[in-house]
């Protein structure tokens, strides 16, 4: 746990290793849902969007364990639907000393704001910010091992470092990023790494951070690194990403949060003569937040929030192509959200939002049908209005 963290969940208490001696067994969760209606198209979609159950246990002082089993999208038909079941966690974590710990095992790298921080009551629309589901691939977990500590002699200055295993470049996908990349804890590759090191600064009302990932993306034998012309072995054909983000939470009901990132991989011209997927060379993404809670001049609802927001996002998923790579302007998206976000209290949210869309034009010859839905027009602006809740415990 961070300084500065805040415990609220059961699994943040576990964290911080507040979980009482004669109660080591720890169950948590947070889900949401959400309605979506399409005002273009004037069509609506119910959609239970994620239920999470964390299992935790504490063995002693020094070693816990975590799990995070999810479903989404409700239920998993075998052959139609887009639902799934996968462990978004599970590593055990050893106390070296009081701010120092290991984690072994799936675990989510301290990339971003939401990739770690994902809980529906953290932020404020109803869907997680789309630069951090696009260019950043949250929820991003891996396989491997991670150190995480606090520098004493700068109070509020904590440190983390990974050891993962790498993408896979195979499976990237136009207008994806790198999501369909990650292994996930699934049938890992393990002959291509990954490193991941990030400063986090807690100062005041502030949160600052920066992070950096550095990865290999052919998991490949020689013959058929060879065959494919990719650079294989530990760190062959890589990619990188870096962020920073700070945040502002004050006592005046104002809160702020801004996210820039960038992500560059250089041998984007050999991926796509190997796997014909239209990797770019480069992404990047970057928003803004403002938010105001309502209820703050109101002391008697210092329990409660209500929180008045707008965010703007731009990402562009081929911000610089290689020479073999095809432009589509589909890919360069801006976002406005505006929106309120309710909490009777802590654990608990109902959530409305206006969310506008644009992007370019898309290019005919990467889609067979419109890329959205068959047999109807594309526009180039979309807007959505959005009403859902969310919890966690």
């Amino acid at each position: 746990m961070s300084s500065n963290s805040q415990v609220i969940t059961r699994e943040d208490s576990l964290n911080a290793g507040l979980t009482p001696k004669n109660s080591p067994t720890v169950i948590s969760g947070y889900g949401q849902a959400k309605v979506e209606y399409d005002t273009r198209l004037k069509t609506g979609t119910a959609n239970l969007t994620r239920n999470v159950l964390f299992l935790g246990h504490r063995f002693s002082n020094k070693i816990s364990f975590f799990s995070e089993l999810e479903i989404e999208n409700a239920k998993v038909v075998s052959g139609r639907g887009s639902g799934e079941i996968s462990m978004e966690q599970l590593f055990l974590k050893f106390n070296v000393n009081r701010s120092t710990y290991l984690v072994a095992g799936l675990f989510i790298p301290r990339i971003g704001i939401i990739n770690e921080n994902h809980l529906p009551t953290t932020f404020n629309s109803n869907d997680r910010p789309f630069v951090e589901q696009f260019v950043i691939p949250s929820t991003w977990r891996e396989l491997g091992i991670g150190v995480y500590g606090q520098i004493p002699k700068i109070p509020g200055l904590n440190y983390s470092a990974a050891l993962m295993n790498g993408l896979n470049s195979g499976s990237f996908k136009q207008g994806t990023g790198l999501n369909d990349g990650k292994f996930e804890g699934s049938n890992a590759s393990a002959s291509n790494l990954a490193v991941t090191g990030a400063l986090l600064y807690y100062v005041n009302h502030f949160r600052i951070q920066a992070s950096t990932y550095y990865g290999g993306s052919a998991g490949l034998s020689q013959k058929q690194g060879d065959s494919l012309k990719l650079d294989y072995g530990a760190f062959g054909t890589p990619v990188s990403l870096s962020e920073a983000n700070i945040q502002y939470n004050g006592t005046n009901g104002i809160h702020f949060k801004a996210l820039g990132c960038f992500v560059s991989i250089k041998d984007a011209d050999k991926i796509n003569r190997a796997y014909a997927n239209n990797t770019p060379s480069a992404m990047y993404g970057y928003y803004a937040e403002l938010g105001y809670n309502l209820f703050h001049p109101f002391t008697r609802l210092n329990s409660r929030s209500l929180l008045l927001f707008v965010r703007y996002e731009a990402m562009n998923l081929n911000a610089r192509l290689p020479k073999n790579g095809i432009e589509d302007g589909l890919q360069n998206k801006q976002y406005i959200i505006v929106g309120l976000h309710f909490q009777p209290l802590k654990g608990v949210s109902v959530k409305l939002d206006y969310v506008q869309r644009i992007t370019g034009e898309y290019n005919k010859i990467l889609y067979v049908t419109n890329p959205y839905a068959s047999n109807t027009p594309f526009y180039t602006t979309y807007n959505f209005i959005n009403l859902g809740i969310g919890y966690s415990f």
